[in-house]
């Protein structure tokens, strides 16, 4: 995805429209769709994000592809991301402070 112009303002500009309930597909067990655009392609041609989330303060973008690559993720492909979504969304504030310092995972947004 860093190829395809996917940038992190983006990203913060469809966790604001999600938070706002734009999401396009709500796939269950904390698992959300959100089309993204793409520069000079628009949302229809874009990126396809999954997000882990409890739809309030927690918004995890677990794995991301663009239209053009492939349809969907597969059913066992979702099960891995709804154990993902339990298990980042089940930590508490602190483990998760603990691995963006370690960079286990990145953070964007920073509540802008």
């Amino acid at each position: 995805m860093r190829k395809s112009g996917l940038t992190d303002q983006a990203l913060c500009r469809a966790v604001a429209e999600m938070a706002a309930g734009l999401i396009d597909a709500d796939l269950g067990s904390g698992i959300v769709k959100k089309r993204i655009a793409l520069p000079g392609r628009g949302k229809s041609g874009g990126a396809r994000t999954i997000v882990a989330t409890n739809k309030g303060s927690r918004w995890f973008f677990v794995f991301g592809f663009e239209k053009n690559e492939r349809a969907n993720i597969g059913d066992g492909e979702l099960e891995a991301l709804q154990a993902i979504a339990a298990d980042l969304l089940s930590r508490p504030p602190q483990q998760l402070d603990a691995a963006v310092a370690d960079g286990t995972l990145s953070e964007i947004c920073n509540g802008n």
